[in-house]
Protein backbone atom coordinates (compact mmCIF):
# COMPACT_ATOMS: atom_id res chain seq x y z
CA UNK A 1 0.00 0.00 0.00
CA UNK A 2 1.24 3.49 -0.85
CA UNK A 3 2.18 5.62 2.14
CA UNK A 4 -0.38 8.29 1.20
CA UNK A 5 -3.12 5.63 1.40
CA UNK A 6 -1.74 4.05 4.56
CA UNK A 7 -1.92 7.32 6.51
CA UNK A 8 -4.95 8.82 4.77
CA UNK A 9 -8.01 9.98 6.73
CA UNK A 10 -9.72 11.53 3.70
CA UNK A 11 -13.47 11.06 3.76
CA UNK A 12 -13.60 9.85 7.37
CA UNK A 13 -16.23 11.17 9.79
CA UNK A 14 -14.53 12.25 13.01
CA UNK A 15 -15.80 13.52 16.37
CA UNK A 16 -13.49 15.50 18.66
CA UNK A 17 -14.79 16.37 22.11
CA UNK A 18 -13.16 19.35 23.77
CA UNK A 19 -12.30 20.28 20.20
CA UNK A 20 -12.37 24.07 20.41
CA UNK A 21 -8.86 24.75 21.74
CA UNK A 22 -5.61 23.22 22.95
CA UNK A 23 -5.01 19.59 22.08
CA UNK A 24 -8.55 19.17 20.74
CA UNK A 25 -8.02 22.01 18.29
CA UNK A 26 -4.70 20.49 17.16
CA UNK A 27 -6.44 17.20 16.44
CA UNK A 28 -9.45 18.76 14.73
CA UNK A 29 -7.25 20.97 12.55
CA UNK A 30 -5.07 18.01 11.46
CA UNK A 31 -8.11 16.00 10.38
CA UNK A 32 -9.91 18.86 8.62
CA UNK A 33 -6.76 19.85 6.70
CA UNK A 34 -6.34 16.23 5.59
CA UNK A 35 -9.81 15.72 4.17
CA UNK A 36 -11.92 14.40 7.04
CA UNK A 37 -15.33 15.69 8.07
CA UNK A 38 -14.94 16.79 11.69
CA UNK A 39 -17.50 17.50 14.40
CA UNK A 40 -16.21 19.46 17.38
CA UNK A 41 -17.90 20.07 20.68
CA UNK A 42 -17.05 22.19 23.73
CA UNK A 43 -18.90 23.95 26.50
CA UNK A 44 -18.14 27.48 25.25
CA UNK A 45 -20.40 27.83 22.21
CA UNK A 46 -18.82 31.04 20.92
CA UNK A 47 -15.29 29.58 20.91
CA UNK A 48 -16.47 26.28 19.43
CA UNK A 49 -18.47 27.98 16.67
CA UNK A 50 -15.57 30.35 15.97
CA UNK A 51 -13.05 27.58 15.44
CA UNK A 52 -15.46 25.62 13.24
CA UNK A 53 -15.92 28.70 11.07
CA UNK A 54 -12.15 29.12 10.80
CA UNK A 55 -11.46 25.47 9.98
CA UNK A 56 -14.29 25.38 7.45
CA UNK A 57 -12.06 27.46 5.17
CA UNK A 58 -9.93 24.32 4.78
CA UNK A 59 -12.56 21.58 4.84
CA UNK A 60 -15.64 20.32 6.67
CA UNK A 61 -15.90 21.28 10.36
CA UNK A 62 -19.18 21.42 12.27
CA UNK A 63 -19.66 22.81 15.77
CA UNK A 64 -22.18 21.27 18.17
CA UNK A 65 -21.51 22.89 21.57
CA UNK A 66 -22.29 20.78 24.65
CA UNK A 67 -21.29 20.36 28.30
CA UNK A 68 -20.23 16.72 28.41
CA UNK A 69 -20.07 16.61 32.20
CA UNK A 70 -23.88 16.40 31.99
CA UNK A 71 -25.44 13.09 30.90
CA UNK A 72 -28.38 14.90 29.27
CA UNK A 73 -25.93 16.93 27.21
CA UNK A 74 -24.08 13.79 26.12
CA UNK A 75 -27.39 12.38 24.93
CA UNK A 76 -28.34 15.61 23.15
CA UNK A 77 -24.98 15.79 21.39
CA UNK A 78 -25.09 12.13 20.35
CA UNK A 79 -28.65 12.50 19.07
CA UNK A 80 -27.57 15.41 16.89
CA UNK A 81 -24.70 13.36 15.44
CA UNK A 82 -27.13 10.49 14.77
CA UNK A 83 -29.44 12.89 12.97
CA UNK A 84 -26.63 13.94 10.64
CA UNK A 85 -24.53 10.79 10.14
CA UNK A 86 -24.92 7.05 9.61
CA UNK A 87 -21.42 6.21 10.87
CA UNK A 88 -18.44 7.58 12.81
CA UNK A 89 -14.98 6.44 11.80
CA UNK A 90 -12.99 8.05 14.63
CA UNK A 91 -14.04 9.33 18.06
CA UNK A 92 -11.59 11.39 20.09
CA UNK A 93 -12.60 11.61 23.75
CA UNK A 94 -10.57 14.70 24.57
CA UNK A 95 -12.82 16.90 26.74
CA UNK A 96 -11.22 17.42 30.11
CA UNK A 97 -10.43 19.78 32.95
CA UNK A 98 -8.11 20.03 35.93
CA UNK A 99 -8.29 21.23 39.53
CA UNK A 100 -5.40 22.11 41.80
CA UNK A 101 -5.50 22.42 45.59
CA UNK A 102 -3.47 21.23 48.56
CA UNK A 103 -4.32 17.87 50.09
CA UNK A 104 -5.84 19.47 53.19
CA UNK A 105 -8.05 21.90 51.26
CA UNK A 106 -9.03 19.84 48.22
CA UNK A 107 -12.84 20.16 47.84
CA UNK A 108 -15.43 17.58 46.88
CA UNK A 109 -16.49 19.81 43.99
CA UNK A 110 -12.95 19.61 42.62
CA UNK A 111 -13.21 15.84 42.70
CA UNK A 112 -16.67 15.34 41.23
CA UNK A 113 -16.36 17.89 38.43
CA UNK A 114 -13.11 16.42 37.16
CA UNK A 115 -14.19 12.80 37.41
CA UNK A 116 -17.50 13.47 35.67
CA UNK A 117 -15.88 15.19 32.70
CA UNK A 118 -12.56 13.36 32.44
CA UNK A 119 -13.73 9.79 33.07
CA UNK A 120 -17.50 9.43 33.10
CA UNK A 121 -17.99 11.29 29.83
CA UNK A 122 -15.37 9.16 28.07
CA UNK A 123 -17.29 5.99 28.87
CA UNK A 124 -20.79 7.25 28.24
CA UNK A 125 -19.96 9.22 25.09
CA UNK A 126 -18.46 6.07 23.61
CA UNK A 127 -21.40 3.97 24.79
CA UNK A 128 -23.85 6.45 23.27
CA UNK A 129 -22.07 6.52 19.89
CA UNK A 130 -21.09 2.84 19.70
CA UNK A 131 -23.69 1.96 17.05
CA UNK A 132 -22.31 4.60 14.69
CA UNK A 133 -18.79 3.34 15.35
CA UNK A 134 -19.89 -0.23 14.64
CA UNK A 135 -21.42 0.95 11.37
CA UNK A 136 -18.03 2.30 10.28
CA UNK A 137 -15.88 -0.62 11.37
CA UNK A 138 -15.04 -3.77 9.43
CA UNK A 139 -12.68 -6.71 9.84
CA UNK A 140 -10.25 -5.02 7.43
CA UNK A 141 -10.47 -1.52 8.90
CA UNK A 142 -11.72 -1.02 12.45
CA UNK A 143 -13.41 2.15 13.62
CA UNK A 144 -11.31 3.98 16.19
CA UNK A 145 -11.84 5.39 19.67
CA UNK A 146 -8.91 7.45 20.91
CA UNK A 147 -9.00 8.60 24.52
CA UNK A 148 -6.85 11.52 25.58
CA UNK A 149 -5.20 10.75 28.90
CA UNK A 150 -2.09 12.41 30.29
CA UNK A 151 1.39 11.48 31.43
CA UNK A 152 0.02 12.38 34.89
CA UNK A 153 -1.78 9.04 34.66
CA UNK A 154 1.59 7.33 34.12
CA UNK A 155 3.84 9.04 36.67
CA UNK A 156 3.49 11.11 39.83
CA UNK A 157 3.31 14.82 39.09
CA UNK A 158 4.89 17.42 41.31
CA UNK A 159 1.69 19.48 41.19
CA UNK A 160 -1.20 18.79 43.59
CA UNK A 161 -3.92 17.97 41.08
CA UNK A 162 -5.29 14.89 42.84
CA UNK A 163 -8.53 14.33 40.95
CA UNK A 164 -6.91 15.13 37.59
CA UNK A 165 -4.11 12.60 38.07
CA UNK A 166 -6.53 9.96 39.31
CA UNK A 167 -8.91 10.65 36.43
CA UNK A 168 -6.19 10.29 33.81
CA UNK A 169 -4.94 7.03 35.31
CA UNK A 170 -8.55 5.87 35.14
CA UNK A 171 -8.82 6.90 31.48
CA UNK A 172 -5.75 4.86 30.58
CA UNK A 173 -7.07 1.71 32.24
CA UNK A 174 -10.57 2.32 30.92
CA UNK A 175 -8.97 2.40 27.47
CA UNK A 176 -7.62 -1.12 27.99
CA UNK A 177 -10.98 -2.38 29.24
CA UNK A 178 -12.81 -0.86 26.30
CA UNK A 179 -10.23 -2.17 23.84
CA UNK A 180 -10.68 -5.73 25.07
CA UNK A 181 -14.45 -5.64 24.83
CA UNK A 182 -15.03 -3.52 21.72
CA UNK A 183 -12.53 -5.20 19.38
CA UNK A 184 -15.08 -7.95 18.68
CA UNK A 185 -17.31 -5.18 17.32
CA UNK A 186 -14.58 -3.94 14.96
CA UNK A 187 -13.71 -0.94 17.12
CA UNK A 188 -10.09 -0.39 18.17
CA UNK A 189 -9.58 1.67 21.31
CA UNK A 190 -6.27 3.37 22.14
CA UNK A 191 -5.08 6.31 24.22
CA UNK A 192 -2.72 9.24 23.89
CA UNK A 193 -0.94 10.44 27.03
CA UNK A 194 0.26 13.98 26.29
CA UNK A 195 3.00 15.73 28.18
CA UNK A 196 3.39 19.49 28.22
CA UNK A 197 1.51 21.09 25.31
CA UNK A 198 0.36 24.73 25.11
CA UNK A 199 -3.28 24.99 26.24
CA UNK A 200 -5.54 26.89 28.60
CA UNK A 201 -4.98 24.14 31.16
CA UNK A 202 -1.19 24.23 31.05
CA UNK A 203 -1.25 28.04 31.07
CA UNK A 204 -2.18 27.75 34.76
CA UNK A 205 1.03 25.84 35.56
CA UNK A 206 3.53 27.98 37.51
CA UNK A 207 6.17 29.38 35.19
CA UNK A 208 9.06 28.05 37.27
CA UNK A 209 7.65 24.52 37.26
CA UNK A 210 6.99 24.68 33.52
CA UNK A 211 10.57 25.78 32.83
CA UNK A 212 11.95 23.00 35.01
CA UNK A 213 9.84 20.38 33.21
CA UNK A 214 11.30 21.52 29.88
CA UNK A 215 14.83 21.29 31.30
CA UNK A 216 14.07 17.76 32.52
CA UNK A 217 12.61 16.63 29.19
CA UNK A 218 15.20 14.76 27.08
CA UNK A 219 14.05 16.60 23.93
CA UNK A 220 14.27 19.99 25.74
CA UNK A 221 11.02 21.48 24.47
CA UNK A 222 7.24 21.39 24.81
CA UNK A 223 4.90 19.70 22.36
CA UNK A 224 3.47 21.43 19.30
CA UNK A 225 0.56 21.02 16.90
CA UNK A 226 2.49 18.80 14.48
CA UNK A 227 3.51 16.45 17.29
CA UNK A 228 -0.10 15.92 18.33
CA UNK A 229 -1.61 16.06 14.86
CA UNK A 230 0.82 13.49 13.47
CA UNK A 231 0.09 10.96 16.19
CA UNK A 232 -3.66 11.59 15.99
CA UNK A 233 -3.66 11.00 12.23
CA UNK A 234 -1.64 7.80 12.64
CA UNK A 235 -4.09 6.38 15.19
CA UNK A 236 -7.08 7.14 12.96
CA UNK A 237 -5.58 5.71 9.76
CA UNK A 238 -4.83 2.25 8.34
CA UNK A 239 -1.24 2.73 9.47
CA UNK A 240 -2.34 1.80 13.01
CA UNK A 241 -4.50 -1.11 11.86
CA UNK A 242 -3.07 -3.62 14.38
CA UNK A 243 -2.78 -1.23 17.31
CA UNK A 244 -5.34 -1.86 20.06
CA UNK A 245 -5.38 -1.21 23.82
CA UNK A 246 -2.20 0.83 23.63
CA UNK A 247 -1.24 4.04 25.46
CA UNK A 248 1.20 6.24 23.55
CA UNK A 249 2.98 8.95 25.52
CA UNK A 250 3.82 12.04 23.50
CA UNK A 251 5.99 14.01 25.91
CA UNK A 252 9.54 14.19 24.59
CA UNK A 253 10.54 11.38 26.95
CA UNK A 254 9.63 13.16 30.19
CA UNK A 255 7.41 10.60 31.94
CA UNK A 256 9.76 7.69 31.39
CA UNK A 257 13.03 9.40 32.32
CA UNK A 258 12.31 11.81 35.21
Amino acid sequence: MKIEDLFSVRGKVVVVTGGSRGIGEMIARAYVENGAKVYITARNAAVCDGLAAELSKFGACISIPANLADMAEIDRFAAEIERRETKIDVLFNNAGASWGATFDTFPESGWDKIMDLNVKSVFFMTQRLVKLLEAAGSADDFARVINIGSIDGLHVSGIETYSYAASKAAVLHLTRMMAKNLASRHIAVNAIAPGYFPSKMTAAIPEEWAAESVRATPMKRIGNADDMGGLALYLGSKASGFVCGTVIAVDGGYATTV
